[in-house]
Order: structure tokens, then C-alpha cells, then sequence
């Protein structure tokens, strides 16, 4: 292992101490611990729900895809970029105003708030489909830790796993949601100057060789068809759907929509979507762009095409940083690919935190405990379920040696987003959509994503091509029919009441005007 590499990665590791360490100080709260005391401002903001909902998959994922598939790559930017855009310019306002209005503080809040339930059954669910995919994913970004300090500090996977898991826990155990939200804006930075630096970079030490369009024509003409590389036009379409669907996972997602409960104002809200479509353009088509580089560099170079493509070409970031940057820079990378993974890991551990801890023991089972009494339970809860999620890594890494990181990344973004989203875009801008449809639409995004992953995917004839379509879209689609159609036989008295309510008020404000 190199002294350099350990140096970098020493410094990194004091800096999110030292964030943790001063977080700390404002962690007085539960509101504090869970949403930063609705405190933080739109850049922190913009940036920690940027990286939290990127995460290791961007630099070691997108990167490997941009080398698998070419051009077809980019429907992957255009999905996120419009799922983050329709997230901050439609969504984010209306669901601060009324997480504001709930005084919610959890995702389960604003939902039991949402319906005036008087049952804790909406809640119950919720918090059990965030802490099952919440690990699942968590354990997905341990893997992916591992892997990075495999390829790019030649460490043992199963020790790079722990002590990257060792290194966040420590500073969200110690500073909790704003620990989370600060480490979050310095490790965006580093990802964002890192990934749109290196294109650059490499483009310009190509010596005049062939442009991209040309290299790619000469490995596979596929890889420069942007509808996809498949001769089956169903094939293309589900592939681009799959790439471009990844993006409804920003449309409502508890690790990312907590961040709206954080921000200041709606006024900050309207600063930040600046920033957050910027960042999410230049790194995703930053990633792609790396990858496609890789595969017409090292194709041109002779060198064995399992360099690039082994393994779903997960250390393409790490053979183009080696090849093309100063030994010194290639340390700050393998900072950056840890940061990118760390400031999702951080996210999501507070949220698990929070179902377990607030949604489950203090508001089923000890209503009359005090917020100020929940936050050392709140640390002890993160280090259980962090524990659960390393486990979860370590039996796939033994059971599954050969895995990627894809699948298991996108399987747990998509549980939570096909659990989550549709019922959040249904209460910001549908009134009828009732609990039960809710309920309904939870469940059925929690079935769903398993189903298509391990059921349907297996099929002969359809199966392939939902491979190509991924879990998302079905899941996504499945769970909004579901809510319409038990809102439309289920309705809530109170959508009723309040249709009334507002049928009354036009009444009488049609009166005084024509009086």
C-alpha cells in the first residue's frame, strides 16, 4: 500500500472528523439530529442532496456503463438531470410549505400528518420499507467501499469495506444530520471538480488521435447509436427507458426530500435548483464521458479489453486516473470515490436512524417520551442498523464474489423509490388520493421491485427485456395505479370533507362579491 495514497486519505479522514466534531455542538435536538434544526443553507443543501442521491454509483457505476454501452449512456444523464430539475422547480417548494405546516421532521411525519390518520398503519409501513432498503442500500455502498480501496489503494476488499464503514459511522455517531449535510458539501466539491476535471484532462492528452464518434465506430459501430446498440428496436426502447427511468428516483426519495425539510426557506429553495441541475449535468455527463474514453483508449492501445469491460468495468475511473494524472492527484481520487460513496452512506444512516428510533419507539410505543430524551437512542440505533448493512455486504462479497455494483445499488434506489415517490408527487398535487390508496401504493412498490428483479427478469420471451428496463419504471407505474384506483374505492371522509369545505368557501366568496 502507498505511503502517499495513505497521507491523502489521512487528511480526508480529519477533515469529516473535524466536521462531525463541530456539528456536534449543534445537535441539541431531535430536530436537530434528524433535519439540522431546519437551518441549512441552499448550497449545503443543494450539494448533500446531490451526493446523497449520486453515491459511489456515479464515479465507479456510470463510469463502467459509459464503457459497456456508448453513447446510450447519456439517457442516463438526460433522466436524472430531468428528474432532478421537475424535483427542485415543482416539487420541492410545495413539500417544504407543508413539512413546515406538520411541523414534520421524518418522512413518516408529513405522511400520517398528510392524512390525518388515526391509525399508526401508514407510519408502521413506511418505516419498514425505509429500514429494509435502507440497508440493503447501505450495504450496496459498503460493497462498492470495498472495491474502491481494492483497485485503488490495493487493500483488501474485506478490510477496505470495514474501515471505510468505521470512518463514516464515526463522524455521523458523533454530529448526526448536520455532520451529514456539511461532510456532504465538501465531499459534492470533490466529486464535482474531480469528475469534470478528468475528461478534460484525458481529452486533451489524446495526441490528435480519433475523435469519439470515429474510436467508437471502430470498436462497434453500436456504441455510437444513442437509441442503442441492439438491432430488436423493443430492446433499444426498454434500454433507454431503463437508463433515462433511473431519474424517478429523485422525485421523492426520503434520503433526498429530508433535505428539503432542512433548508432554511422556500426562498433558499428557489437559489439552490440552480446548483443542483448544474452539479447533476456536469458530473453525470462527466462519468459517462470517462467511460467512453476509457473504452476508445485503451481499444487503441491493444491492451486486453477486460482491463475496461471485467467485472461491469468497475475500475475504469481508477486505470484513467493512473494513466493520465500525476501520482499525487491519483491520491485526492481515491478520496473522491470514497467521499462520493461516504456522503450517501451518512444520509441514509440518519433515515434509518429516524424510522427505527422516532417512527417506530417514540411515536408507537412511547408517545410520551421527549424528543431530548430520543437522541442517544438515535446513535445507538445507527450503530445496530449500520452493523446490519456491513453484515449484509460481507455475505454477498463471500456468497457472490463476482458481483457488480449495478445491480445492487439500483435495486435498493428503486425500492425506495418505487415505495416512496408516487405516493409523495400524489399528495403535493393529487387531493383525492386517499390513505388506504396510499398504503395501497407503498406496498405495491415494495412487491414490485423483488418481483420484476427476481420473477419476471427470469421469464423466457419478456424477461430480457425488462432486464433492459430495469425494476424502476414497472415498479414506479404499478404503485400509481394502485393509488388511484384504492383512493377511487377507498376514499378518505376527510378529501370529502374538505372538497366540501372548499366548495362551501367558493360559495361564499361568490356571495360577497356580488354583494
Amino acid at each position: 500500500m502507498d505511503i502517499t495514497k495513505l497521507v491523502v486519505l489521512g487528511l480526508y479522514v480529519a477533515i469529516l472528523f473535524g466536521i462531525g466534531i463541530v456539528a456536534s455542538r449543534r445537535v441539541k435536538s431531535m430536530s436537530d439530529f434528524y433535519v439540522g434544526g431546519k437551518k441549512i443553507g441552499y448550497w449545503a443543501v443543494a450539494f448533500s442532496a446531490r451526493a446523497t442521491g449520486e453515491s459511489g454509483w456515479l464515479l465507479i457505476g456510470l463510469t463502467g456503463m459509459g464503457a459497456l454501452f456508448g453513447l446510450s449512456t447519456y439517457w442516463v444523464v438526460v433522466g436524472e438531470v430531468l428528474g432532478v430539475a421537475i424535483s427542485w422547480w415543482f416539487m420541492a417548494k410545495k413539500f417544504k410549505r407543508k413539512s413546515d405546516e406538520y411541523n414534520a421532521i421524518t418522512v413518516p411525519d408529513y405522511l400520517e400528518s398528510h392524512f390525518k390518520s388515526n391509525t399508526k398503519t401508514l407510519r408502521i409501513l413506511a418505516s419498514t420499507i425505509l429500514s429494509i432498503f435502507v440497508v440493503i442500500y447501505v450495504s450496496s455502498q459498503i460493497d462498492v467501499t470495498g472495491k474502491a480501496f481494492e483497485t485503488m489503494m490495493d487493500m483488501n476488499y474485506y478490510w477496505g469495506a470495514i474501515i471505510g464503514f468505521l470512518i463514516v459511522l464515526s463522524y455521523i455517531f458523533i454530529g448526526g444530520f448536520v455532520a451529514a449535510v456539511w461532510s456532504d458539501l465538501f465531499q459534492g466539491l470533490m466529486m464535482f471538480i474531480g469528475l469534470v476535471m478528468l475528461p478534460i484532462v484525458v481529452f486533451f492528452s489524446m495526441d490528435g488521435g480519433t475523435g469519439i464518434i470515429e474510436g467508437l465506430q471502430s470498436i462497434d459501430p453500436a456504441l455510437t447509436q444513442v437509441w442503442g446498440t441492439s438491432t430488436d428496436v423493443w430492446m433499444n426502447i426498454a434500454t433507454m427507458l431503463g437508463f433515462a427511468m433511473i431519474g424517478l428516483g429523485f422525485l421523492g426519495s426520503p434520503q433526498v426530500y429530508v433535505r428539503f425539510m432542512s433548508i432554511k426557506s422556500e426562498k433558499q429553495i428557489d437559489k439552490g435548483k440552480w446548483v443542483a441541475v448544474l452539479f447533476t449535468l456536469l458530473t453525470d455527463a462527466a462519468a459517462v464521458t470517462i467511460g467512453i474514453l476509457a473504452r476508445i483508449i485503451f481499444t487503441e492501445s491493444g491492451q486486453d479489453p477486460e482491463a475496461i469491460l471485467g467485472t461491469g468495468a468497475e475500475s475504469v475511473l481508477n486505470i484513467m486516473t493512473e494513466n493520465f494524472l500525476p501520482y499525487i492527484v491519483v491520491a485526492i481520487y481515491v478520496a473522491i470515490v470514497l467521499s462520493a460513496i461516504m456522503s450517501t452512506i451518512d444520509s441514509l444512516l440518519v433515515i434509518a436512524s429516524s424510522a427505527i428510533t422516532r417512527d417506530f419507539y417514540q411515536k408507537i410505543f412511547r408517545p410520551d417520551l421527549k424528543d431530548e430524551a430520543l437522541a442517544p437512542l438515535s446513535r445507538k440505533v445507527t450503530l445496530v442498523m449500520a452493523f446490519v448493512a456491513l453484515i449484509i455486504a460481507m455475505v454477498i462479497a463471500v456468497v457472490a464474489p463476482n458481483h457488480t455494483v449495478f445491480w445492487l445499488i439500483i435495486f435498493g434506489w428503486s425500492g425506495i423509490a418505487a415505495s416512496f415517490c408516487p405516493v409523495i408527487i400524489l399528495t403535493l398535487f393529487w387531493k383525492g388520493l386517499s390513505e388506504t390508496g396510499a398504503i395501497a401504493a407503498m406496498i405495491a412498490g415494495f412487491l414490485c421491485v423483488p418481483i420484476f428483479k427476481f420473477v419476471v427478469q427470469g421469464m423466457e420471451g419478456i424477461g430480457p427485456y425488462f432486464v433492459q428496463l430495469d425494476v424502476l419504471a414497472p415498479s414506479f407505474l404499478i404503485s400509481m395505479i394502485m393509488a388511484w384506483v384504492f383512493s377511487k374505492v377507498y376514499p378518505d371522509q376527510n378529501t370529502k370533507d374538505d372538497s366540501n369545505d372548499t366548495t362551501a368557501q367558493q360559495a361564499i366568496a361568490s356571495e360577497k362579491t356580488e354583494s
